[in-house]
């Protein structure tokens, strides 16, 4: 049993207050504000971030605050609450809460939903769960420390009371300072697969994602950008908009022009009615410039990009039995989310009502009260289930944009995007390009240097990550280009590519010193893990440890000539994840076939839900490498739709099967962590099923061909 502070800090537990109809509400900060959620409606509420109610027929409605993005947090997080407070899992009715002003982390991003919130989760239940017991032991006349609970009861003995009846008496006691928390080898609910609490509407069509939103009086607006980056209207022509069957009105906002309609088939029509003229406003950037200038940069080492350096890189190179140099290089890539970008937006003068699909709406309400000159406290934001956001819904420009049009033509309008929007006027993953260097000698690897490039990336390294420690001579540099590409986190950014670079890189390597690719990897591990060089920001022993079970589960030491294997390892959202990909031969033609994983991030709260964003990680990061393009020429996006952007298919998606590694360590990352180590592992079976090897994303355009 852990005992655990009530008050995390000054906003993590604040208050608790008798509901109408004898109910207990109990707030903590884990960001959502009180909305429905108990048969019989409340006639108050209290200025909190996150609560349980619990009514007098035993119903217990927990809110999800963070944004669900398919990660399955609307599931997990209360199955956290619920674990502690000691209710039915089948009792319990979960809602999506709107953004609240009072939060810790309202924000889907970085998978640290689930990491960031262990503890006031479990600290909200067990709260409650305390103050249950108190009220029973009152009415009992018996100390709290005699009773139990389960399901939803306190027990005495043989007797019980039911939550509901014990909850209006709960809420006159006072929250202590501390409470217990359970073991986890007590866990009923955690660890334990439970169906996603959305799925009946999702595989039923209702409304749920952004994209179903219907608001009395509401239109629908569809806009037209600049073709180009760079580029900036000039003049346009809406005459033949106007006589398009629907459309209701067209403004401009900005640089943009919006076609305002009945119905969205009607907004789109119109839109692609509209003449418009545009002018230079800046340079008009194409991809092959890019890829000049990040090249150069690859040969610079200045005090400037110096992000680390350990021992004597120059005398380790010099000195060494051999070297290996190779450059690798990532092109921009878009989100093209299933559901594309949308938003509802209602401006009155009083207020402005938001809704849609969105991973940072703080931040969000924060930009549309800039741009429309408000108060962030008149603008309200509820939260949509979305269709996919990989980085690209933390970016709520396309909300701004329907906040301005509703200003604008002072009506609830949604604005949506067509594909060709989403492609062409969207915020992608930076191109980039690395150069590694390593030098060996005695069977060792004495020295390491890294160079990275990007557009627009800041810092496109992680110089304190593996191989940092393990090796004695080590450098990183860095550099960032400029640009008016509009680029931003894409799917475990920075790492999504940089971890297939170096991963397939230290394959090489192996191969180059005559050694075995796992053994090389353990060995720099042990290194950083018995006598480590300078600073390092991973544990080796964790990475040592899931790079072991990938080898026993993946049978990386199974001789099989008809199976190619490909090992990959990486750290990323505090999650250590090693994969080994599986090729056999069909028809002459190399076949991905499987995937192995193993699997680091603590205690694995809803199982099921895990296993799956695992493997979607592996196939994303799988698919991406094999087939994701994208270039620009003077500004231009080169591909606007699906016609012209290759994604995986069904059939060439491997299965993947995943484990993890048991344990008790608090919860860590799970959305991104398997797709950066995929493309290392798949370029690595490439390269022992035919023998070449990949340095240039993506691999099809290096005449590599999946059967």
């Amino acid at each position: 049993m852990t005992l655990i502070k009530t008050k995390i800090d000054r906003r993590s537990f604040l208050k608790s207050s008798a509901l109408a109809g004898g109910g207990l509400m109990i707030g903590f900060a884990w960001g959502c504000n009180p909305a429905e959620a108990t048969k019989e409606a409340p006639t108050a509420w209290f200025d909190i971030n996150s609560f349980i109610t619990i009514a007098d027929n035993g119903d217990v409605t927990i809110l999800s605050p963070n944004p669900e993005i398919g990660q399955n947090v609307k599931t997990s997080m209360p199955m956290i609450v619920a674990e502690e407070l000691d209710v039915n899992w089948a009792d319990v009715i979960v809602k999506q809460a709107p953004l609240s002003t009072a939060f810790q982390r309202q924000v889907a991003g970085g998978s640290q939903s689930i990491r960031s919130s262990w503890n006031i989760l479990r600290t909200a239940g067990a709260s409650a769960r305390h103050l249950l017991l108190e009220a029973a032991a009152q009415e009992w006349g018996v100390s709290a420390s005699s009773l139990r609970t389960e399901n939803g009861y306190v027990y005495n003995g043989s007797k019980k009371l039911s939550y509901g009846h014990l909850a209006s008496k709960a809420a006159q006691f006072e929250i202590p300072e501390e409470v217990p928390l359970k073991d986890p080898k007590d866990f009923k609910i955690i660890g334990q697969s439970k169906t996603n609490v959305d799925l009946d509407q999702i595989v039923t069509g209702k409304p749920l994602f952004g994209i179903d939103t219907r608001k009395e009086g509401m239109v629908y607006a569809a806009a037209v950008r600049p073709p180009a980056f760079g580029t900036e209207l000039e003049s346009f022509d809406d005459s033949e908009a106007r006589k398009v069957n629907g459309v209701l009105d067209v403004v401009q906002f900005g640089d943009k022009i919006a076609v305002v309609a009945t119905n969205t088939w009607a907004a789109i029509k119109g839109k692609k009615a509209i003449k418009a003229n545009w002018k230079k406003a800046g340079n008009l950037e194409s991809t092959t410039d890019h890829d000049k200038e990040l090249s150069r940069l690859l040969d610079v080492a200045s005090k400037e990009s110096l992000k680390r350096e350990d021992g004597n890189i120059s005398q380790a190179f010099k000195s060494a039995d051999g070297v290996l140099e190779r450059v690798y290089e990532a092109p921009f890539l878009p989100h093209n989310t299933m559901e594309p970008m949308n938003f509802f937006a209602n401006v009155t003068d009083s207020k402005v009502e938001m809704e849609g699909p969105i991973q940072t709406p703080q931040w969000t309400q924060s930009n549309v009260a800039n741009a429309l000159g408000r108060k962030t406290e008149e603008i309200s934001i509820a939260m949509t289930r979305m269709g996919g956001g990989f980085g690209r819904r933390l970016y709520g420009d396309f909300a701004v944009e329907a906040a301005q049009i509703s200003d604008k033509i002072r009506k609830p309008v949604q604005l949506i995007f067509t594909r060709e929007d989403d492609m062409t006027a969207g915020t992608y993953r930076p191109a980039s390009k690395y150069k590694f260097r390593a030098a060996y000698k005695n069977g060792q690897v004495v020295g390491y240097h890294l160079t990275g490039a990007g557009i627009q990336m800041g810092d496109s390294t992680r110089s304190n990550w593996f191989p940092a420690g393990g090796i004695e001579n080590y450098r990183v540099d860095s550099h960032n280009v400029r640009s008016n590409i509009t680029t931003g986190a894409w799917r475990a950014p920075i790492t999504n590519f940089l971890a297939m670079a170096e991963q397939a890189f230290f394959d090489e390597l192996a191969g180059e010193m005559g050694v075995d690719a796992v053994q090389l990897r353990l060995d720099i591990l042990e290194r950083a893990k018995n006598n480590p060089v300078g600073s390092i920001d991973y544990e080796p022993e964790k990475m040592i440890g899931v790079i072991k079970l990938a080898a026993e589960k993946g049978g990386w030491n199974n001789g099989n000539a008809s199976i190619a294997k490909g090992f990959s390892a990486y750290y990323s959202h505090n999650t250590y994840v090693a994969e080994v990909a599986h090729m056999s031969q069909v028809n002459g033609q190399p076949k991905l076939d499987k995937v192995t994983v193993a699997v680091d991030c603590g205690i694995v709260v809803n199982p099921e839900a895990a296993i799956n964003q695992v493997q979607g990680g592996v196939v994303d990061g799988i698919g991406h490498a094999m087939y994701g393009d994208f270039a620009f020429v003077d500004g231009r996006p080169q591909a606007d739709n699906f016609d012209k952007f290759r994604l995986i298919r069904m059939k060439e998606a491997p299965d993947v099967e995943v484990h993890f590694v048991p344990g008790t360590n608090h919860p860590t990352g799970l959305g991104e962590p398997s797709l950066p180590p995929a493309g290392g592992a798949l370029a690595n079976a490439i390269a022992k099923a035919t023998g070449r090897r990949v340095y240039k994303i993506p691999f099809v355009q290096q005449d590599i061909a999946l059967g």
